[in-house]
């Protein structure tokens, strides 16, 4: 009898959003580990330091994870986390990278971080990686972000929770941002669902999208399959 050989093993790092912690992932690693990939939920420091201080500070996990794998090592973001993953491969790209899923990122910005950057309290907030989420970027920031040049797929959402915030926003927007500046140029593919901003990553459809795009590249409903 001869026997298949065994795949490599790919593994995914999640970097959750700005004033989220890794507890904000569950859902979405669990079912990302049941799929057959190993996890790295990293958690850091999200409303203390800028976006470049962020970069640094998770380097040492990532490096160690992604040098761990037969595989490819890819990314799943949520909000922010998109951002500093951007960054990230932009300054320490792994050799083996694979794909990167953003769930609510504000690739184009964020109208709601415009009008509320200058505020006191959005400022002791959200910190210094809070400055760096609007729609007018300066040019460290914009110098941090540079094209995307690997798979990238684009989950927003339609649905908000939020009434006043969602008053700043054009239409449609999950509440924390348009969909309209979830996207970026280059990015594979794009899609919406049914949820707000906090919910993305507990959502089944999001997840079963975000299996699909790290098998296949492409939001293809019912395409994910066990990779282990």
């Amino acid at each position: 009898m001869t026997l298949e050989p065994t795949k490599p093993q790919d593994g995914v790092v999640l970097l959750h959003g700005i004033s989220r912690t890794a507890r904000s992932f569950r859902k979405m690693e669990i079912a990302i580990e049941r799929a057959g990939y190993a996890t790295l939920n990293v958690d850091y420091a999200s409303r203390r330091k800028a976006l470049q201080e962020l970069v640094e500070d998770i380097d040492p996990a990532i490096e160690l994870f992604a040098g761990a794998l037969d595989g490819s090592v890819h990314f799943v973001c949520h909000s922010m986390g998109g951002l500093v993953a951007r960054a990230y491969l932009a300054r320490h790209r792994p050799r083996n990278l694979g794909r990167v899923v953003m769930l609510g990122t504000p690739n184009g910005g964020s109208e709601i971080a415009d009008r509320l950057k200058r505020f006191p309290l959005y400022r002791t907030f959200f910190g210094p990686a809070g400055q760096q989420l609007g729609t007018r970027r300066d040019t460290t920031t914009a110098a941090l972000l540079p094209p995307v040049d690997y798979p990238v797929g684009i989950i927003a959402g339609d649905r908000s929770i939020y009434p006043v915030a969602g008053a700043l926003l054009p239409r449609p927007h999950d509440g924390r941002v348009s969909v309209a500046n979830t996207g970026v140029d280059g990015m594979a593919d794009h899609m919406v669902v049914h949820a707000s901003h906090p919910w993305l990553v507990r959502n089944d459809a999001a997840i079963a999208a975000t299996l699909a795009f790290l098998q296949d590249g492409r939001f293809t409903p019912g395409s994910a399959r066990r990779v282990g």
